[in-house]
């Protein structure tokens, strides 16, 4: 996998009895570090008084001091974030936290706006002002500019005009209230436990809290929490779900449950609907994942096909995120310090090789090199998921339309270009097929977006 953006995470806690939540929210975003790695941040309330914690960098260090301190609390949120809209930095992270009409508000997001631009804009006009670029802070500017009383109604007011994807994990001053835009583009998930409950972008980070009830969230719901227990609001009309399926190929960790399907599973038929592709086609002796990304695929695959799975490609775990070099030597470099061939494994084999999506190929032309160089015969790349081809407005950083290796070669010139014998993808109707069948969002495979983005300039009525 070439590195597409991950969106961000979000946790969240409501304990009738107090509890030490900044403990319990460090565990959870802990498990949601995948979802990003740019900053992080949590906020709770402690003794009538709200506090807050967040920084730049990974959630151990950010955090970790919270684990073993004691702070007795009853209701906290937390988030993790890779820029998408908005670009980095410090006004940026998250948790948003205000004070304004309608209280004491704090606010996590997953998830673009593809309208924002549009609404930033007209809200700029009208004299309002922001902290940061992120269009999370579009959310709260909504909330206080409601004339609607009550929770219910505003919420109601200030999400009407957003088109995208939001899942929230929101504070309003004694309540916990999760949030699902009508499409559902992200997961979001709701549990209990011994009284308390609990929100998350991924059913992982309540596992790792032990066994509890769980639900979806679903798509136009919210959740209000307090101290008369949880209740649920349907906030906007029933539409057709559009659920990022990039969730499943790549985003979501293999232990989650995300849109109610299995993720290990879903991966596990990805890499079936592979082979069932090469059948009658291709001769191989083994499969070998690019790890982790294409780990799960290379087994399902492996398993339809009747070959061998090994793991001809060894990752370090301990080279961090990759950084953008000024050299090919030194990108080279880079890589070779991620991963390594194992010529034991390889060497005098004809390799299939599994990864989960293409991007710019540069990293895919490093590692079929490495491949060639542990003395394999052939190096076939199969794909676990389509060509990818245009941008996403709903929360996934991909590059420029330009940068996309599938906008300038068909599978034939990508194989040369890699230097791979042959290239091969999943086809839309294929994917769409090993994950269930439809409502779900394919727009960076296909172009069909849901929400085309507005720009910025105001539209005259």
């Amino acid at each position: 996998m070439e590195s597409l953006a991950h969106h961000c995470g979000v946790a969240g806690v409501y304990s009738p009895d107090p509890s030490n939540i900044p403990e319990t929210l460090f565990y959870m975003l802990f498990s949601l570090q995948h979802r990003g790695q740019e900053s992080c941040g949590i906020a709770w309330e402690e003794g009538g008084t709200w506090n807050s914690r967040k920084d730049l960098g990974m959630v151990a260090p950010v955090l970790g001091r919270y684990v073993g301190e004691q702070h007795s609390s009853r209701l906290g949120i937390g988030h993790v974030r890779y820029s998408t809209a908005g670009g980095a930095g410090i006004q940026n992270a998250q948790p948003l936290i205000i004070d304004c009409n309608k209280g004491r508000i704090a606010l996590g997001h997953n998830g673009n706006i593809s309208n924002g631009a549009f609404l930033r804009a007209g809200l700029t006009e009208e004299g309002s002002i922001f902290q940061g670029t992120a269009d999370s802070e579009l959310i709260l500017h909504l909330i206080s500019r409601s004339r609607q009383g009550g929770r219910e109604a505003f919420l109601r007011e200030a999400l009407s005009p957003l088109d995208g994807a939001y899942s929230l994990a929101i504070m309003h001053e004694d309540a916990l209230i999760a949030i699902r835009d009508p499409s559902g583009f992200r997961p979001l998930y709701l549990g209990s436990k011994d009284g308390s409950w609990y929100v998350a972008s991924e059913t992982c980070a309540l596992h790792t809290l032990g066994p509890m009830s769980m639900r979806e969230v679903e798509p136009g719901e919210a959740v209000i929490i307090d101290a008369d227990g949880a209740r649920s609001v349907r906030f906007g009309p029933k539409t057709e779900a559009h659920r990022c399926v990039f969730e499943l190929i790549y985003f979501a960790r293999p232990d989650s449950e995300v849109f109610g399907t299995s993720v290990h599973a879903a991966r596990s038929r990805l890499g079936e609907a592979l082979a069932e592709q090469d059948e009658g086609q291709l001769e191989a002796d083994i499969v070998v994942p690019v790890p982790d990304s294409g780990n799960i695929a290379a087994i399902g695959y492996a398993r339809r096909a009747g070959l061998p799975f090994d793991f001809g490609l060894a990752r370090s775990h301990y080279a961090g995120r990759s950084f953008i070099m000024p050299t090919k030597h030194q990108r080279e470099l880079a890589a070779r310090l991620k991963l390594h061939a194992v010529p034991e494994v390889v060497s005098g084999k004809r390799v299939i090789m599994i990864d989960d999506s293409l991007v710019r190929g540069t990293t895919s032309r490093i590692i079929v090199g490495l491949l060639r160089e542990a003395g394999a015969k052939e190096v076939h790349l199969r794909l676990a998921a389509p060509e990818l081809k245009w941008p996403c407005y709903y929360g996934i950083d991909i590059p420029d339309r330009d940068q996309l290796i599938s906008n300038r070669l068909d599978p034939q010139g990508i194989a040369e270009e890699v230097g791979a014998d042959s290239a091969r993808f999943l086809p839309v109707s294929r994917l769409l097929s090993a994950v269930g069948g439809g409502g779900y969002c394919s727009a960076c495979f296909d172009g069909k977006h849901p929400f085309a983005p507005k720009s910025g300039k105001r539209e005259q009525a």
